[in-house]
């Protein structure tokens, strides 16, 4: 089923009519098609049509939710949304967003949404072949895949909120292992775009073959204490606590050690955090966010400064302050949360490295991988994570480390970001580029 606006507008009508003060009309309308591959042949394939919508009514001020993927259910979908709303608290902060005007941001490509089964499976394939072809001891493939998808979104409400926009989105990924003697290695890799010409799948396959090789051989290392590099990937990773941390949510709770800091320097003056839903072709970028507040681009840390929390309607209500067009949800059956739509990491230009970042450690450990970085507790930041990588001396590989363990505060290991790479990257919706780190303890 498409997306029909007249529907959307029956049910707010409906809604209001039986007694809703405010109601929000969210609808969403997908084709995906994905494919796995093993050893050159069609190891799976599925290729869906989804649609749904969900109804949030404001009544008393009290919540109800209820939601659908059939359009002959909306009165059943009214009722179940005024009936929820009558067994919760009252609660002052409930709202839904004005209309407003949103940015112009091209996410949509037709050689996506055209995209059909043979195409997509041509490129699983060329995922796979450009890791085996990459080195002779890329010897097994424990997953490559290609998904491609489109969707429609709408949202309405009663305070007079229409908008709508179309997406497409494309990504390959492979997981491969290296043997050489009796070692073993993995490497993966992941890379996804609005638009097809953006992609190379051949790409993400020779990047996960170079990851499994490089760490062929790898053994414990000595104790020690040195700079670190964090890979991009890696620094991603990290990335993804900062975006818990950054959550108004999650402050409001008392669940982020970055409550009540604002305006205190957090972490190195070299670094910000920016969140822009405004890129075109990035798999987060869209005009709006899923409650129809425009996207931005905002500084959540600005030279190692906080200035800011992310926020949906609800909990800028809570402190005063607007949404900062962070709602998110994980499709039509879910309430809006709050999270990032693009979060990157940003080094000061000087301190960006445009050769080799290794070059800049006269010993140190460039770590690859990373095992356990979602374990770090939100609350007091304390973190021990499993890596390996690459041992440098005067900015050449001496040896491969496996087993090395890095732990201690977040915060405090960002305070000692020295340098980046000039190689930017987004894994998802967040990018980094390598950082390198002040002296670090690490354990065998």
């Amino acid at each position: 089923m498409k997306i029909d606006k007249g529907f959307a507008a029956l049910l707010l009508e409906s809604s209001k009519k039986k007694g809703a003060d405010l109601a929000e009309v969210y609808m969403k309308s997908s084709k995906n098609v994905a494919v796995e591959v093993r050893e050159q042949e069609v190891d799976s394939t599925e290729s869906s049509m989804d649609f749904g919508y969900s109804l949030r009514i404001i009544k008393d001020r009290r919540l109800g939710f209820s939601f659908s993927t059939m359009r002959e259910d909306a009165a059943r979908v009214i009722e179940d949304a005024l009936e929820a709303s009558r067994w919760v608290e009252q609660d002052d902060r409930l709202d839904l967003p004005s209309p407003q005007e949103h940015p112009a941001i091209s996410i949509y490509d037709d050689a996506v949404a055209s995209l059909g089964r043979e195409t997509a499976l041509t490129k699983a394939l060329a995922v796979e072949k450009a890791a085996l072809d990459f080195d002779p001891r890329i010897r097994k493939v424990r997953k490559a895949s290609a998904s491609f998808s489109s969707r429609d979104v709408l949202i309405m409400n009663s305070k007079g909120l229409e908008k709508a926009y179309s997406a497409t989105s494309c990504a390959g990924q492979i997981t491969v292992v290296a043997e050489d003697g009796g070692d073993s290695q993995m490497g993966w890799d992941f890379d996804g775009s609005r638009f097809l010409r953006n992609l190379s799948f051949e790409d993400v396959g020779r990047n996960a073959a170079r990851r499994a090789l490089q760490l062929l051989g790898a053994r414990k290392m000595d104790t020690a204490k040195s700079r670190v590099i964090l890979d991009n990937s890696v620094a991603v990773e990290f990335l993804g606590i900062f975006a818990s941390l950054l959550s108004s949510e999650a402050v409001q709770k008392g669940k982020s050690l970055l409550a009540k800091r604002m305006n205190e320097e957090v972490i190195s003056p070299l670094v910000s955090i920016v969140d822009d839903g405004c890129i075109e072709g990035r798999l987060g970028s869209r005009p709006f966010d899923d409650e129809g507040v425009a996207a931005s681009r905002k500084y959540l840390i600005q030279d190692g400064m906080l200035r800011g929390y992310m926020y949906n309607t609800y909990t800028a209500n809570k402190d005063g302050l607007v949404s900062t067009g962070n709602a998110v949800r994980g499709g039509f059956m879910t309430l809006p949360a709050v999270g990032p739509l693009n979060l990157s990491i940003e080094v000061s230009p000087s301190y960006v490295c445009r050769g080799e970042v290794s070059a800049l450690v006269e010993k140190g450990l460039y770590v690859t991988d990373a095992m356990g970085i979602h374990t770090a507790n939100p609350v007091s930041g304390e973190f021990s994570i499993g890596v390996s990588g690459l041992w440098l001396e005067n900015g050449s590989v001496k040896q491969a480390v496996k087993e090395a363990v890095i732990s201690g505060n977040i915060l405090d290991f960002f305070r000692k970001v020295e340098a980046a790479g000039d190689d930017v990257r987004f894994y998802g919706n967040m990018a980094s580029p390598s950082l390198v780190i002040g002296p670090t303890d690490i354990s065998a």
